[in-house]
């Protein structure tokens, strides 16, 4: 028998049991009556009271005051004035604080320059001259004929050619562009002239200048040249990537070179084929001292050290027939390895350590802009960028440019991207023959083209006093890495100011962001760069 549903209810019933039923009276019947007390779970009040502080933080007022930023941010409750400085351990509010999210992009903030001139001549005396430091008239001259844009010493100038005079092993490491290749190159070339030149069945320099890179061979070589030929003295460039007939070739010109401008590897391979010996050397200078102390070169340049004659102190440099080598290293970061490895070759005691006020700082006088962007953003970012700088350059009001990649292939690949929008450039990475690679850089510095795609090779000491525009398409790795490519502008001698614009893409980008933006916003150095503690403070000069 099938089951019928009774009808439902009719609204009138339904009605009329509302308004008959007793209802909950939660109001208070009279003034004297106490409201009932209605209790929240104590998660939910937690959350409630989270929720408020969260409006209450958001809801504080902007920080702009009247006068310069220091920091400006798209958001402006980030702002920070120039004049305030926040304490070591004051809570910073970070405009990168939330990058790692991905609903941060198309944020973006920059580091304003609280300066207009270079570090290395903040301190700069018109009474200031080369004679004051001992350069004798000789080396004046040499120098007044080659460089007569050089005037006056630079900070650093000033606080490394004495002590190097004085026979003192050196360590100096200051902020890129601030003059460190002519701070070692006048006093030992002055050095040489008094000393004869001793005969030896294969080629013995008596001057090694070290660098990393061919292209920085080159330009110590660019300099060095034209003040030996004023001197008297031969100066040769040891380079390799051509094989060892090239090297055979270089070593075997006559008159042997007074000072050699090498790389690890070419000499490398002519100390083991016995073509070069170090016996009569009476200066070795590492020249971007953090990267030849690095992993990929230390043991090569270990071994060349353990065939070079170090003088223990400056009293074994004094006999002219016996020569031992003073020992100079510079560089923008300070490199770790340095006392653990003079320890092994020299006293401590006679070495002098150098550095600048600025080691490690964010540079004051350079904008630095960092931009949160999806990597599919990157490119027309790019482009963007390089158009308007095209766009200013027909006005003759712009600089060069220089673009850092990560890789090899990232140059090639952003190239052709470039190449579809009739961009021209020049590239310059690690992986192409050093036949292609020869002179790409000293074009650029010509001239020839105002945009250079390269990898981190171009970072390292190399003179670009035309650029004024460095975009890091790839954020570098390491902060020593960031504060290379940064020195590519705003250097001594430059014409234009510098910019520094970065794409941060991933969550590893985003946290050397926020140590830099911290660094800045409390005017302090850069973490995890080395101390000087830790290196032979018995000496120690600081360069104010």
């Amino acid at each position: 028998m099938a089951l019928v549903r009774p009808p439902p209810p009719p609204l009138s019933w339904l009605a009329a049991r509302w308004f008959l039923v007793p209802q909950r009276n939660l109001a208070a019947s009279g003034p004297d009556e106490p409201l009932p007390v209605v209790r929240i779970p104590r998660a939910l009040q937690r959350l409630q009271e989270q929720r408020q502080s969260r409006q209450r933080s958001s809801a504080r007022p902007a920080l702009v005051r009247p006068g310069r930023l220091l920091i400006s941010a798209r958001r402006p409750e980030f702002n920070q004035p120039a004049r305030l400085t926040l304490g070591r351990w004051e809570t910073a509010p970070l405009a990168s604080r939330g990058w790692k999210n991905r609903r941060s992009r198309s944020d973006h903030f920059s580091i304003e320059r609280s300066q207009q001139e270079t570090p290395a001549l903040r301190n700069f005396s018109p009474e200031d001259s080369f004679a004051d430091l001992g350069l004798v008239p000789r080396v004046l001259r040499a120098l007044q004929e080659v460089a007569p844009e050089v005037v006056r010493p630079t900070t650093v100038q000033s606080s490394t050619i004495p002590p190097i005079l004085r026979g003192r092993h050196i360590l100096c490491a200051a902020e890129t562009g601030s003059g460190k290749t002519l701070s070692y190159l006048l006093p030992l070339l002055q050095q040489l002239l008094g000393r004869p030149s001793l005969d030896s069945s294969t080629p013995a320099p008596r001057g090694l200048v070290l660098v990393p890179s061919r292209e920085l061979a080159e330009q110590v070589q660019a300099v060095a040249q034209p003040l030996g030929r004023s001197l008297g003295l031969r100066v040769q460039e040891l380079e390799g990537g051509h094989g060892m007939s090239r090297i055979t070739q270089q070593l075997s010109r006559q008159p042997p070179a007074d000072v050699l401008v090498a790389t690890p590897g070419a000499l490398w391979k002519a100390l083991k084929r016995q073509l070069i010996n170090l016996e009569r050397l009476t200066f070795l200078v590492l020249d971007e001292a953090d990267t030849l102390l690095d992993e990929s070169f230390l043991e090569l340049v270990e071994y060349i050290l353990g065939r070079s004659n170090i003088a223990e102190g400056s009293d074994d440099l004094k006999d002219p027939f016996n020569p031992k080598a003073q020992l100079v290293l510079v560089g923008a970061t300070f490199p770790k390895g340095a006392g653990q490895l003079l320890s092994k070759i020299s006293n401590s005691d006679s070495l002098t350590t150098i550095t600048s006020s600025k080691l490690h700082c964010i540079m004051p006088h350079v904008k630095q802009t960092f931009m949160r962007l999806k990597g599919a953003e990157k490119v027309p970012e790019l482009v963007q960028i390089l158009k308007q700088q095209d766009r200013a350059d027909k006005t003759g009001s712009s600089g060069t440019v220089l673009v850092f990649c990560n890789s090899s292939s990232t140059v090639n690949w952003l190239g052709y991207i470039l190449d579809d929008h009739k961009i021209q450039h020049l590239r310059l990475q690690g992986q192409m023959p050093a036949s292609m690679r020869a002179g790409i850089f000293k074009s650029f510095q010509k001239g020839s083209r105002d945009i250079l795609l390269c990898t981190d090779i171009a970072s390292r000491g190399l003179d670009s006093t035309q650029v004024e525009l460095v975009v890091n398409y790839d954020f570098p790795l390491t902060l020593q890495d960031y504060i290379h490519r940064a020195g590519r502008v705003g250097r001594v001698g430059s014409e234009v100011p510098g910019t520094v614009i970065s794409f941060v893409t991933h969550p590893w980008d985003v946290s050397l962001v926020q140590k830099i933006e911290l660094a800045a916003r409390r005017k302090r150095s850069l973490p995890g760069l080395g101390s000087l503690e830790n290196l032979v403070p018995a000496d120690m000069n600081a360069v104010s």
